[in-house]
């Protein structure tokens, strides 16, 4: 049976064959308020979603419609995406954090006539903005908290209802509606942040989804149970609890506020999740050790030193370990001696004191962890090399949205740390020269293959978007002839993994996963007089720095005396200068959001110059520059 015919070839299938293959197991945990644990099975939440698609068509939804989907993590989120979906529609998804502004571009650009909102705070919000969202025809109430509603909203309890009463008097409007969704048809448009900080819709079709599902590379099996804690509008999360759904895994709805307490009372198996929770975990455990007797801290020390010899060794032999430049046969020889004795030196150590030290470490996750798989920024290296060595799997994987998300991703038997894993199966990947253009890999007249070869990542694959809703400019500018243009900058290893450097791109990831274009954060910046040019910087950082080219005039002016950049760019009193400005510029009351704020910053000795680090049109080649500077970026983020 061909994997298509298995889970599906449109995501109604997949929930259809889901229902049908897993029966009776639960699919979706909630907690419900002063009760213990609720679940729905995998055909219960099926059922419903019928239900709703039911009323949906009824209340008037077209097959291809878009409809809006504003909340947050819930059970009832998923039981939303099943009623659009199976209706034959394509749902248009945000969290509850989204911006009035954004709201209503999203709404209005997306022609979403029904939206689906979380609780009455959204729908209070929706309903203020009505004068603005006039081609918004329902609006749907997910939580009912007994008050009255509007007209023109209907609550979800009600829908399902009247669904439920209609497929019983022998309406099939839903199953008909299902079996005609075609591969090609939208499922979804997610809206990422531009250039200019105007959204841009990105089309994923089933077909698109359907090729994560089928092409999975990591065992994912009936039983298993996955916590939910990424929002679930990102692609991540979502492609996650699809995968989730088509095995027959579990999911838990948790916070980070829950999300200790799950982890030892729900004993997940898997779980989809961003750095920056590792990174917490990581530091939350060195406080723990240091705060400890001393012998346990020696105990801690010991156990880590050694099991990380012991690991280090295993994955030479098994050829794991990250290989950037190949090996001649005498270096390979020379570090096979070197990792035999270590790993003879320090197995029984490593043995003994995993039981005694490391084990209870594992316990932080539940003990029945078999491993994450994380995304949405790059793991800082010791934190990923620490997980990984004391037998808490990191699974790194890397995408974007307009691939759905996923292009490659670590295995438990390819686990190369410092990459993000192989290419996804059926995905193509070249390595091209950011400045001329040539495709450094493949290759076959560089050695290696263009293996080690520095350049931009574009891909093609059965994932890849179909381009961005109603923006031809904005497609035809990263995808031309099936190939996408990334943005990153990476390399493909000589083990044949994929690993990332950095971004050609504007946008900046933080290690939350939080998307931020540096522009309009510059443009407001450079309202300082004292500033002349500037770049943000902060890419797979927990907060955004900026390196700044002071305004030599400016700062004469006020009473700083200087002859250079360079002289100025150590006195005291221009730094001062500069972070009262920074401080009164970026913040609340000037539209910017918490994980906007600067939080470091660095002058320079000399100005961004044209042909260096500027184009011909004076934009800022943020590539160039960061290479250049990448020993005061890591100092500026390592101090913080």
């Amino acid at each position: 049976m061909s994997a298509s015919a298995q889970f599906g070839s449109t995501l109604a299938e997949v929930y259809s064959n889901a229902a049908r293959r897993y029966d009776g197991m639960p699919a979706f945990y909630r907690k419900d308020r002063g009760r213990a644990n609720g679940h729905v099975t995998f055909q219960g939440i099926f059922e419903s979603g019928l239900d709703l698609a039911t009323a949906l068509i009824a209340l008037g939804i077209e097959a291809r419609e878009h409809v809006g989907l504003i909340a947050d993590n819930r059970l009832e989120w998923i039981l939303s995406d099943y009623g659009i979906l199976l209706a034959g529609a394509a749902d248009v998804p945000r969290g509850s954090d989204v911006t009035d502004p954004e709201l209503i571009y999203i709404l209005t650009h997306s022609d979403s006539k029904v939206v689906f909102v979380e609780n009455r705070a959204l729908l209070r919000r929706l309903l203020a903005l009505r004068p603005q969202l006039s081609h918004v025809r329902h609006i749907i109430l997910m939580v009912a908290d007994g008050e009255p509603v509007e007209d023109g909203v209907r609550l979800l309890d009600d829908l399902l209802v009247e669904g439920a009463r209609l497929r019983a008097s022998g309406d099939h409007s839903a199953s008909d509606r299902m079996r005609a969704v075609k591969p090609s048809d939208l499922f979804t448009i997610i809206y990422t942040s531009g250039t200019t900080g105007t959204p841009k819709g990105v089309q994923l079709t089933h077909a698109n989804m359907c090729s994560q599902i089928e092409n999975l590379p990591i065992a994912l099996r009936p039983g298993d149970r996955a916590l939910s804690i990424l929002p679930i509008w990102h692609s991540y999360e979502r492609v996650f609890e699809m995968l989730c759904i088509s095995r027959g895994v579990s999911t838990h709805y948790t916070s980070l506020r829950a999300l200790g307490e799950d982890l030892k009372s729900v004993r997940p198996t898997v779980m989809a999740s961003a750095p920056r929770l590792w990174e917490n975990l990581y530091l939350k455990i060195l406080g723990s050790v240091k705060s400890a007797p001393p012998l346990r801290q020696t105990l801690f020390h010991l156990a880590y030193r050694t099991t990380r010899n012991v690991k280090r060794a295993e994955r030479f032999f098994l050829g794991q370990q990250l290989d950037l430049h190949g090996r001649s046969a005498f270096a390979s020889l020379a570090l096979a001696i070197k990792y035999a004795a270590a790993w003879t030196i320090s197995l029984l150590p490593a043995v003994l004191l995993d039981r005694l030290v490391l084990k209870k470490l594992r316990a932080i996750v539940g003990g029945e962890f078999r491993g994450t798989i994380s995304g949405g920024g790059a793991l800082q290296p010791h934190v990923d090399e620490f997980f990984n060595f004391i037998g808490i799997p990191v699974l790194e994987g890397y995408g974007m949205t307009e691939t759905s998300p996923v292009l490659a991703v670590r295995t438990w038997d390819n686990l190369v740390i410092g990459t993000v894993g192989a290419l996804y199966p059926h995905t193509e990947l070249r390595i091209v020269d950011l400045h001329t253009g040539a495709i450094l890999y493949p290759d076959t007249a560089h050695r290696g293959g263009g293996r080690g070869l520095r350049g931009e990542i574009h891909v093609k694959g059965p994932q890849v978007m179909s381009g961005y809703y109603k923006n031809p400019d904005a497609t035809e500018r990263v995808l031309r002839d099936g190939w996408m243009n990334t943005g990153d900058i990476g390399m493909v290893t000589y083990n044949d993994c994929l690993k990332i450097l950095g971004r050609s791109k504007d946008t900046i990831v933080l290690l939350n996963g939080e998307n931020i274009e540096p522009l309009p954060i510059e443009a407001r910046l450079l309202e300082s007089p004292f500033i002349d040019q500037c770049m943000v910087v902060g890419q797979d950082q927990k907060a955004l720095g900026v390196l700044i080219v002071p305004s030599l005039e400016h700062l004469r002016t006020a009473g700083i005396d200087a002859k250079s950049l360079a002289e100025i760019a150590s006195v005291e009193k221009v730094r001062q200068l500069v972070e009262d400005d920074i401080r009164n510029l970026i913040n609340h009351s000037s539209g910017f959001k918490s994980f906007e704020r600067i939080t470091s910053f660095r002058l320079l000795p000399k100005t961004f110059d044209v042909g260096d680090e500027m184009t011909n049109t004076f934009k800022l080649k943020r590539h160039v520059i960061t290479e250049h500077y990448a020993e005061l970026i890591a100092e500026m983020f390592h101090q913080d």
